[in-house]
């Protein structure tokens, strides 16, 4: 399933935040959005997710205007992960992951089996099975952040959008969603601040400065010294590793990159 941004525009209040953006996403890729704070990377998500519609240009879904369609259907095609989404209800960690079937529910389609195995299964995915009866409450930041990812899945999109979804997560798990997220065939697109973690796991990235896409390419031809200077301020050293991405080491005030040492 494609998306596809067409000449979009939004401004909060008198404030332009995203300025005359087109790009698409083919079905299947995994697209990065990456840019200083404050560029409209969260503003976009929310645009491609349809929670905001554009107030120029439109938003595509397989070419047909995603305005278009019901908030049902556009649930079970897209699911969003925000960066910060926060509850005050007293609900365990299965309940809220089982908000992922809420657009598949109604009178004639009520809970069944097959909803508490894709429950289970997404819970597995993110390795909470075995906190899924702990209190949304009780759990750490990386916790409920893996919660989300795992309400997301239950949602069985055949697009996934992820705003900052490394937030609070320790290494290990950052490395473990993002790869787990690139495992399940799906369309998706993703903010991210780790430049590094944007190499590894994207198919192409766009990079956004003050509302405007700068450019949009696969990983080598994006992350360069001087695109990464341009737009984030910091001198960097760019290691190709072919296949496998780059690996970025940044310079502060331009200071030269020190050789590692084995200890």
């Amino acid at each position: 399933m494609r998306l596809s941004v067409r000449n979009v525009s939004w401004s909060a209040g008198s404030t332009r935040i995203l300025r005359d953006v087109s790009l698409d996403v083919a079905q299947g890729e995994f697209l990065g959005i990456i840019g200083p704070n404050g560029s409209g990377k969260t503003s976009l998500l929310a645009l491609l997710s349809g929670i905001r519609r554009p107030q120029i240009g439109e938003i595509l879904l397989d070419g047909a205007p995603l305005a278009g369609f019901g908030r049902r259907t556009v649930a079970r095609c897209i699911a969003l992960v925000e960066q910060q989404a926060e509850t005050t209800e007293h609900i365990t960690a299965r309940q809220a992951v089982e908000l992922g079937r809420t657009p598949y529910l109604d009178a004639l389609s009520p809970w069944s089996a097959v909803d508490a195995t894709i429950v289970d299964a997404a819970l597995q995915a993110v390795d909470m099975a075995h906190l899924a009866d702990r209190f949304w409450h009780t759990l750490s930041g990386g916790e409920r952040q893996r919660v989300h990812v795992a309400r997301a899945l239950a949602q069985e999109p055949k697009i996934l959008l992820l705003d900052e979804p490394t937030n609070h997560l320790d290494i290990g798990h950052q490395i473990a969603l993002l790869d787990l997220v690139r495992q399940q065939r799906l369309t998706v697109v993703a903010a991210l601040h780790d430049l590094n973690h944007a190499s590894m796991f994207c198919d192409r990235i766009a990079v956004l400065r003050g509302g405007t896409l700068l450019t949009i390419g696969a990983p080598q031809n994006v992350l360069t010294p001087s695109l990464i200077s341009e737009v984030f301020g910091v001198d960097a050293v760019i290691e190709d590793h072919g296949a496998e991405g780059c690996a970025i080491r940044f310079r502060p005030d331009g200071a030269p990159c020190r050789p590692h040492r084995a200890t």
